[in-house]
């Protein structure tokens, strides 16, 4: 594999489309396993450190978390929490958040009066939400923090597109 991903879309339909479509049948501590240990994989083409964080939504159960590779710092962990909340209050991947905002975090926060609070939440790709089918909102989430924001959400899309279809083809 490359140490790059290509572009992700910037078009909010295309990306809640490819969203709907990174739906698992299940999703278990075992999925978390198997899904963080290939992004982290997938992550260690790339010369840079990065964190990859997957926790469940009803509560902060953390079910995967590695650095990649020496050099990742404690404000890795902040931006994975800042972008997990993204995703559990507005159920959807950080990327689009910031492309219906136009990555202008001052609008962001005005238009959701987020006020002294904005700072908990970021409008940066890399958050990614869990979806099972038959199960109504946001199982989990899958942060990616290191890369470019770009990288890091299309990361995540093309590691769930690789693990989703190969396990939808043994279904």
């Amino acid at each position: 594999m490359s140490s790059s991903a290509s572009p992700p879309s910037r078009d909010l339909k295309t990306i809640a489309g490819i969203e709907k479509s990174l739906t698992f049948s299940s999703f278990t501590a075992d999925t978390a396993w198997e899904v963080g240990n290939a992004l982290r994989s997938r992550l260690l083409n790339f010369p840079i450190p990065a964190v990859v964080n997957i926790s469940l939504a009803n509560s902060n159960q953390l079910l995967f978390h590695s650095a990649t590779r020496p050099g990742t710092q404690p404000d890795s962990d902040c931006w994975v929490a800042r972008k997990r909340a993204t995703v559990l209050r507005w159920g959807c991947s950080t990327w689009s958040m910031h492309n219906k905002l136009g990555g202008d975090e001052t609008a962001f926060a005005a238009k959701y009066m987020l006020g002294e609070g904005a700072g908990q939440y970021a409008i940066h790709g890399g958050g990614f939400p869990i979806r099972v089918n038959g199960v109504e909102g946001v199982v989990g989430v899958i942060v990616v923090s290191g890369l470019t924001q770009e990288q890091d959400h299309q990361v995540i899309v093309e590691t769930l597109e690789d693990y989703i279809g190969k396990s939808q083809s043994w279904d």
